[in-house]
């Protein structure tokens, strides 16, 4: 077993709703999910928002000029638009965990564009959600000593009759 750390440890994997940025351009596209539509990061419903991004999925939403003005395409009055052209599949995946083969996105990943730029994750995409079990293990003391103004047994219980599924 080796105790080398990755450039990966502690990184998220990137779902469609996540957020790339251009070095050279200033707006932030979301992903769009082409090579599967099969695996998702942390929903059970399904949504699409949640597909993994994997090596292969190049294409962004909006389409087109998807990082907005390019800063390598300077005009007289500004820059010329963005005219994506990636060389090439994302680099620093996570290879340990494939996704029909492919290997999946995280914040760690960047996409070479053939005009210059590099791409990085802006924003991965997932959000934590608390459930009744995150609240039902909550030490009710610590929480006090945080923030003396939560009553957590109370909180507690307002959770148990709440619409929070239970995991």
């Amino acid at each position: 077993m080796s105790n080398q750390s990755s450039s990966q440890d502690g990184k998220y994997f990137v779902v469609q709703k996540g957020k790339s940025q251009c070095n050279q351009g200033d707006q932030f596209p979301k992903h769009k999910v082409t090579a599967h539509q099969q695996h998702y990061w942390n929903d059970a419903e399904g949504s699409a928002e949640y597909l993994a991004v994997t090596e292969d999925d190049l294409q962004f939403d909006p389409p087109g000029p998807s990082f907005g003005k390019c800063k390598l395409k300077p005009t007289a009055g500004g820059y010329l638009p963005c005219a994506y052209a990636p060389a090439g599949k994302w680099q620093k995946t996570y290879e340990k965990v494939k996704v029909m083969g492919k290997s999946c996105v995280t914040e760690a990943s960047e996409l070479q564009c053939t005009t210059g730029g590099k791409i990085t994750i802006k924003d991965h995409g997932q959000r934590g959600q608390m459930s009744k079990k995150n609240v039902q293990n909550t030490d009710s003391k610590t929480v006090q000593h945080i923030n003396p103004l939560v009553k957590m047994d109370d909180f507690k219980e307002s959770v148990e009759e709440s619409e929070i599924d239970a995991y």
